[in-house]
């Protein structure tokens, strides 16, 4: 395999399964809650506000159990990945926990030519998308092709700062050591655990990722027709990016333990369809 989505799709398909099972997705309160959403949209939910009655789209929809969340907000949601056992997870979620969503599979940037032009109110995108695609210019002209006239972006992110740290150190200094900068070619990485805790034992480990520095993606955005609305720092993450060295905040989301306020762990960027 030598496409990155190959490569990525091999990765994504292995641990859609484990992903399904863990705690850290939580599906099992889908089903006994018909109220409960996840992590990731409760925290949202301040910025997000009001999205009943919109007609959205889900990017990167993994399993979808944010997917799943928006719609149980009101709005009428599809979700889109490239995954295909990682959306016959999120179907059958979907069919267990309700509201019905929609799940599709494609690459991203085919996301137009599969689900049509111009017809959502809401292209939400979240934790851990970007950082698999290799051209953010591409991505945001997709976002807008998407979107309908006075439709909006709703991305909440990673820190490129965050994604370019030393993740290996045992020290409390904060290292840059990869890119924060898009490059042309990927960071390949080759590594045998996934972000949720499990006992299952990766087969396809290796992954072709990309860095997106904050000024290249807020361009990119404004590039592709859109006016930004807002963009937000945050200082916590919704995994543990720095084991050893982070601790759960009141919200459930991890934090430096010492002196949090050094690093923007996330950003939420907001943006508008002209």
């Amino acid at each position: 395999m030598t496409d990155y989505r190959d490569v990525n799709r091999a990765n994504w398909d292995e641990r859609a399964d484990a992903h399904a099972a863990s705690a850290d997705y939580g599906l099992a309160a889908f089903e006994a809650d018909p109220g409960h959403l996840s992590r990731v949209v409760r925290f949202d939910l301040p910025l997000l506000g009001d999205i009943a009655g919109l007609r959205g789209v889900h990017l990167q929809c993994h399993i979808g159990t944010d997917t799943l969340s928006l719609a149980r907000l009101g709005a009428t949601m599809t979700g889109l990945d490239f995954s295909s056992r990682s959306l016959a997870r999120a179907r059958r979620l979907a069919e267990r926990a309700g509201p019905p969503v929609e799940f599709v599979e494609s690459d991203v940037y085919a996301a137009p030519d599969v689900l049509g032009r111009h017809g959502f109110d809401l292209v939400y995108t979240g934790i851990g998308a970007l950082c698999w695609l290799p051209d953010v210019h591409r991505w945001a002209q997709t976002v807008a092709a998407l979107l309908r006239p006075g439709g909006r972006l709703f991305l909440r992110e990673g820190h490129p700062v965050l994604w370019a740290l030393d993740y290996e150190r045992d020290d409390d200094l904060l290292v840059l050591s990869e890119p924060y900068f898009e490059t042309e070619r990927p960071q390949v990485y080759d590594e045998p655990g996934t972000y949720v805790d499990t006992d299952v034992e990766f087969t396809h480990t290796v992954t072709h990722e990309w860095n997106h520095g904050l000024g290249e993606i807020v361009t990119a955005v404004l590039a592709a027709g859109l006016t930004v609305t807002g963009l937000v720092e945050h200082r916590s993450v919704p995994w543990e990016a720095l084991p050893g060295r982070m601790r759960r905040d009141d919200a459930g989301e991890w934090q430096l333990t010492d002196s949090p306020e050094r690093l923007p762990h996330t950003y939420t960027l907001q943006a508008v369809r002209s």
